[in-house]
């Protein structure tokens, strides 16, 4: 798992038959002090997650391992919405 924080969403009118009913959220990926990283990543929400929340998202195979995204065509899914995070006995982050 990986924690980012949603910064949009994606709209899709014309997509494929098994992806109907899932929302998409644009993430930016974020380190363990809370700096943005990496690429952006479109994910398939299945918590019901919004613009600004801080998220943890799996990608590849686990991906397609919830009730949401089973046996469907899904790279990376919103899991989780984070309260806070601690590390090393520093709280990084409290919703």
């Amino acid at each position: 798992m990986f924690l980012a924080r949603i910064i949009g969403t994606v709209v899709s009118t014309r997509k494929e038959a098994s992806l109907e009913g899932l929302r998409f959220m644009l993430l930016q990926p974020l380190d363990e002090k809370g700096k943005p990283t990496g690429s952006h990543v479109v994910a398939a929400d299945a918590v019901g997650a919004g613009v600004d929340e801080v998220v943890l998202y799996a990608s590849g195979s686990s991906a397609r391992q919830t009730v949401a995204t089973d046996k469907r065509p899904c790279d990376a899914v919103i899991m989780a919405i984070v309260d806070s995070w601690e590390v090393g006995g520093d709280q990084r982050y409290k919703k």
